[in-house]
């Protein structure tokens, strides 16, 4: 797989999502080789993002041509059994014939399966042009779009598949490495009509839920018996499916919502003072007194109202699961709300 892109477009950041996608989602064995070699610390910042998904980088220290590079990596490939090769190559601010050069010589050397074209969904028709051109020189076989989360950008994604008549086949939506999804028509649909993007979000749920957590949550709160460590671990849970503010996203008719940002920072401030409580406050097995608010306020750099209004809500939210009619079973969705 060979990604271009103009610079600043996350090719490289990419490129290492879609590894970690390949290896998670497709069971392959990847490596992926540094040919960006304009760029300064472009290898490194490579090797840096696909540690965490410990995905092989090959890079060659002093090289300067990306031709070399790209062929120890692509007779590596060979020799070790690595079912895909993911080939990072340089960006400029914009096109020009060395750039196009350097490409055409690794897709020659290479014969790559895919060329996929990353462009930055934030520059709107200007992603549109530079796709066009890089189709016309290279002849790519799709698109990945980053930034892809609102419907002003959505154009975008319409143009340059109408223009180079190629598929949109993925697209970055956060900043974590697993932040990657198949591009989804009906989802991209939903998003510009306002109805949020119930496809993904049932998808992120059922990947990032633990079955057996969930289940022994939904006992404790049918009881009303669930203590702040389990909203701790609920808040966990919902970490690993990205940002609070992607997720909401996500709701339909919460998109447009003009506070998201603040709904985090109270997330992390909530999640900060049960982080400051010892291990019996957790488990309120010992009454939260002033001195013990206190305490907790100044250990989470928040403040006293702020332990108050969680503690508040919190003991609400327990009277409420003690009102609640017995239901045969809890939504699942309900679990992390």
């Amino acid at each position: 797989i060979l990604m271009c892109g103009l610079q600043g477009a996350g090719k490289t950041t990419m490129t290492a999502k879609l590894a970690l996608y390949l290896k998670k989602k497709k069971n392959k064995k990847v490596l992926v080789a540094a040919c960006d070699l304009q760029r300064p610390a472009a290898v490194e910042q490579l090797k840096r993002i696909c540690a965490q998904s410990e995905t092989e980088v090959v890079a060659i220290e002093g090289e300067k041509k990306p031709l070399k590079v790209a062929k120890a990596a692509h007779s590596r490939a060979r020799k070790e059994g690595f079912d895909v090769l993911i080939v990072d190559t340089a960006g400029r601010l914009h096109i020009d014939a060395p750039l196009m050069n350097e490409l055409k010589d690794l897709k020659k050397a290479l014969d790559p399966q895919e060329i996929l074209f990353v462009a930055n969904a934030t520059t709107g028709q200007d992603a549109v042009k530079t796709a066009q051109e890089f189709d016309n020189t290279l002849g790519i076989t799709g698109s990945i779009l980053t930034m892809l989360d609102g419907s002003a950008r959505a154009g975008a994604a319409i143009s340059i598949t109408e223009v180079t008549k190629k598929p949109l086949k993925f697209e970055g939506i956060g900043e974590h490495i697993d932040d990657i999804q198949v591009f989804n028509p009906k989802s991209m649909a939903d998003r510009i009509l306002g109805m949020g993007d119930v496809v993904n979000l049932v998808k992120k749920v059922e990947e990032h839920i633990d079955e057996e957590e969930s289940a022994k949550l939904e006992k404790k709160m049918r009881r009303a018996a669930f203590t702040y460590d389990d909203y701790l671990k609920q808040i966990g849970m919902m970490k690993k499916m990205g940002s609070f503010k992607s997720l909401l996203k996500m709701v339909p008719g919460m998109s447009n919502l003009g506070d998201l940002d603040i709904s985090e920072k109270e997330f992390q401030k909530t999640e900060a003072i049960i982080q400051s409580m010892t291990p019996i406050e957790r488990e309120e097995r010992v009454e939260l007194i002033p001195s013990r608010r206190h305490r907790i306020a100044n250990g989470s750099g928040t403040s006293i109202d702020d332990v108050n209004r969680l503690v508040k809500g919190f003991k609400k939210l327990k009277k409420l699961c003690k009102s609640m009619p017995k239901m045969k079973s809890m939504p699942k969705e309900m679990l992390w709300q």
